[in-house]
Parts: C-alpha cells; sequence; structure tokens
C-alpha cells in the first residue's frame, strides 16, 4: 500500500472509531491551544476519549495540552473539540502534527475554530489580550501538503487567499462588540519553534507583517483549507515576543495569562458557536 492510500486508510479506521463512541455528528471542530482546554469543561453532553485510547492519533507532550477529544454540544450545537494538539517541535513528522485536523474534516466538519497561545509582536498589544487572526505566514520550514496529493482529501493546489474565512471572522468581531469584548486583528507568524526567538528574529518578523507569534496552527489551517473547511482563528496574546520587554520568556507565563482571561475566551467561544453555525456551506 502507498503512503497516499495508507494515510487515507488510516484516516477511515480512526472515524469509525470516533463514531462508534458518541452519537454526536458535528458539524464545528475546536482546537483548543496552550493553556485553553478548559473550553471543553463547557461541552455538555459530552464523550471524552484520551488521545492515546484513538487508533493512529498522536499523543501532546506538552504542559499545558491535557490531550483529549471530546465531543458533546455547545448551545445546542454538537461540535467536537481537540483538548490540546501536538506540534513539530515535539519531533513528530507533519503529517502526524495535522493527522487530528484531518480526522476533524473526515468526521464531517466545515467549520474550524483554532485557538493558540501567542506572543506579541505588535507593540499596541498587551499580555491577555485576544486575537482573531486576519492571516498567516509560514515559517515552520515545511508544509503538510508535500509530497503525493490524497486526491480523497482535497486538489493539489489549494487556495488559500481566504485562509481564515472573513464572514466568521465577521460574525466573531460582531457578538464582541456586542458583548464588550476587546478584540485584536492581526497577522499570526508560525515557526518552529521549541526554543522563544531571538529580538533579532522578532524584529524581521514584524518587518514581515507579523502581529502575533506561535508554534503552532498554521499547519492545521493549510489543512483545513485544502479540505473545504472555513476556518476562524483565536490567538491568546500570553506574552510580549522577545526584546520588547527586558524580561526573559517562560512556558509558565504562557499558562498563567491564559488562565487569567479563561473566563473571557470561554465566554466567547461560548457566545460565537450558536452564530457560527447559522453559516451554510
Amino acid at each position: 500500500m502507498n503512503a497516499r492510500l495508507a494515510v487515507y486508510q488510516k484516516l477511515k479506521e480512526t472515524v469509525e472509531f470516533v463514531r462508534s463512541q458518541s452519537p454526536h455528528r458535528p458539524s464545528l471542530g475546536i482546537v483548543l491551544g496552550s493553556g485553553l482546554g478548559l473550553f471543553a469543561e463547557s461541552i455538555t453532553q459530552k464523550t471524552v476519549i484520551p488521545f492515546s485510547a484513538i487508533p493512529h492519533f498522536p499523543s501532546s507532550t506538552v504542559v499545558g495540552h491535557s490531550g483529549s477529544l471530546v465531543i458533546g454540544t455547545v448551545a445546542g450545537v454538537p461540535v467536537i473539540a481537540l483538548q490540546g494538539r501536538v506540534h513539530l517541535y515535539e519531533g513528530y513528522p507533519v503529517a502526524d502534527v495535522v493527522y487530528p485536523a484531518r480526522v476533524l474534516g473526515s468526521l464531517g466538519i466545515r467549520q474550524l475554530i483554532v485557538t493558540n497561545a501567542a506572543g506579541g509582536i505588535n507593540t499596541g498589544f498587551k499580555p491577555g489580550d485576544l486575537m482573531v487572526i486576519t492571516d498567516h505566514i509560514n515559517m515552520t520550514g515545511t508544509n503538510p501538503l508535500v509530497g503525493k496529493n490524497i486526491d480523497e482529501l482535497g486538489p493539489r493546489f489549494p487556495d488559500m487567499s481566504h485562509a481564515y474565512d472573513p464572514q466568521m471572522r465577521e460574525m466573531t468581531l460582531e457578538f464582541a462588540g456586542e458583548k464588550a469584548i476587546q478584540l485584536r486583528q492581526g497577522v499570526y507568524i508560525g515557526l518552529l519553534g521549541p526554543s522563544y526567538e531571538t529580538p533579532a528574529e522578532i524584529r524581521m518578523c514584524r518587518l514581515l507583517g507579523a502581529d502575533a507569534v506561535g508554534m503552532s496552527t498554521v499547519p492545521e489551517v493549510i489543512v483545513a483549507n485544502h479540505m473545504g473547511i472555513r476556518v476562524l482563528g483565536i490567538s491568546c496574546i500570553t506574552n510580549m515576543a522577545a526584546g520588547i520587554l527586558p524580561q526573559k520568556l517562560t512556558h509558565q507565563e504562557v499558562l498563567d495569562t491564559t488562565k487569567q482571561v479563561e473566563d473571557t475566551f470561554c465566554s466567547l467561544l461560548t457566545g460565537i458557536i450558536p452564530r457560527l453555525a447559522t453559516i451554510t456551506s
């Protein structure tokens, strides 16, 4: 069996297993980044499946990523959430990094909310801000679509003109305005990690037009677009990037900041999901 067919067969096996665990058939998926997994606790009528119990699923090794698949409802909308993710810097090949997103797409989702913890490059931002992603820059050094295309999943050359869906973004901003939730907007740049960026690298990122930097999200968004799935991206600005403030960066700071904004973050997701569900394909 060639590599393309092997991936497709693995997806079928994973999908069959997940469908056997829950009666829900979600059309909206959520990827919960570092320290943001608490939102999964608000999902009702839920089934929780550890990544380790799912056939062919990679398991996260990073603090702040609990590593569970959660299926249930939010405000009556069937959803499926990845409570944590895996990253390129953990040593996983890119095909494994995007495998969970591929599974969500194969389960039938047509919308995906991707979230992450990110460093602020834009000096107008501050720790604790939430940023709606308008676009991204791929500086990870790889692309999950390299190699023979899996035609059953999407086209060889997918368009990325609207990698982050404008309608989903506008609905999110409208809801936030109604609820007096301040949202930033900006470009996310994805780097490999796991070392934090140097001040010189952050200056380069700013020159390239980035507002926030992180070590995830980009590969998942590429495969979602490949599969024809609409994407909304939200970054939690957990710290200012290297060289902006006279202090060192730590992962604990990331977790501490997400803890401070988790109520706002959860309220935002809970409010926008019913609205997003009204968008037709």
